[in-house]
């Protein structure tokens, strides 16, 4: 029996502060990408907005609300990358969320690692937890960990996010054009050395800050690029086989060789 995973990467160009227009986009996108109940659709950073050190606009869809809302009317996974404000200290995050099909949130992770050369780490604050959803299909449960953008940078996260139980690794961005080279190799490494699918989501087009190329792709457990989209407007489409996971872990067993008591801790939400 194969156990199969259909993950579908919305790569769009993020109108600048309009996320009224970007849920248009999101739901069209979502609409007319002949996805079927129980997929998985991951959509870019900050989707609503762009890459932002500014709250949303005043009166603007609440984005959790909206992903919600796309999630019900067609049975779908989603993760949104957005800003929350925090209800205690009142400082945005940095958030991706995981909604399940019937429009619940099955746990949303605040990205831990934030971008200083932008000075994001002087608008939001940092994450303290990793996450690793559980996302139950007909044909078993697989385990997900979102990250976010920067956080590719940093591999202690996805070693100890893989060691708690993850085998997707799900990471919307807004990664510039410029350091395109950057992104595919740390993925590529994040695959490799922890076993696991990477799903890498970014946008196209332009914001007042930079270029984005879009070039989201999916890598295997064994580091090969099993999809991969270009840089124009679409849901990229990719099938992940648990088989293929467990016979590679199975056939070469880094994970199993890894000296644990060698490494930290972070707390798993």
């Amino acid at each position: 029996m194969v156990h199969a995973m259909r993950i579908a990467a919305l790569q769009f160009d993020i109108a600048w502060m309009d996320p009224a227009r970007n849920w248009t986009t999101i739901a069209h996108l979502a609409a007319s990408a002949n996805l079927a109940p129980g997929d998985f659709v991951l959509l870019p950073e900050l989707a609503d907005t762009g890459f932002s050190m500014d709250p949303r606009p005043e009166g603007s869809p609440d984005p959790v609300t909206a992903t919600s809302e796309i999630a019900r009317r067609h049975g779908l996974w989603i993760q949104s990358g957005h800003a929350e404000r925090d209800a205690i200290d009142q400082r945005l995050r940095n958030a991706a969320s995981i909604i399940r099909p019937d429009g619940s949130v099955a746990g949303t992770y605040r990205k831990m690692h934030l971008f200083s050369p932008a000075h994001e780490d002087r608008h939001y604050a940092p994450g303290d937890s990793i996450s690793v959803i559980d996302v139950p299909l007909p044909d078993g449960t697989w385990r997900v960990a979102p990250f976010i953008c920067y956080d590719l940078r940093f591999p202690e996260l996805f070693r100890l996010a893989a060691l708690a139980g993850a085998e997707v690794f799900t990471i919307g961005a807004n990664w510039p054009g410029s350091r395109a080279v950057h992104r595919r190799a740390l993925a590529v490494a994040r695959a490799i050395e922890n076993q696991a699918f990477v799903i890498a989501c970014n946008r196209i087009g332009h914001d007042p800050n930079a270029a984005y190329h879009g070039d989201s792709f999916v890598v295997s457990p064994s580091g090969e690029i099993i999809a991969e989209a270009g840089d124009g407007e679409l849901a990229l489409i990719a099938e992940l086989d648990r088989n293929e996971l467990l016979r590679w872990r199975d056939k070469f067993p880094a994970l199993r060789d890894l000296r644990r008591s060698l490494l930290g801790n972070v707390r798993i939400a």
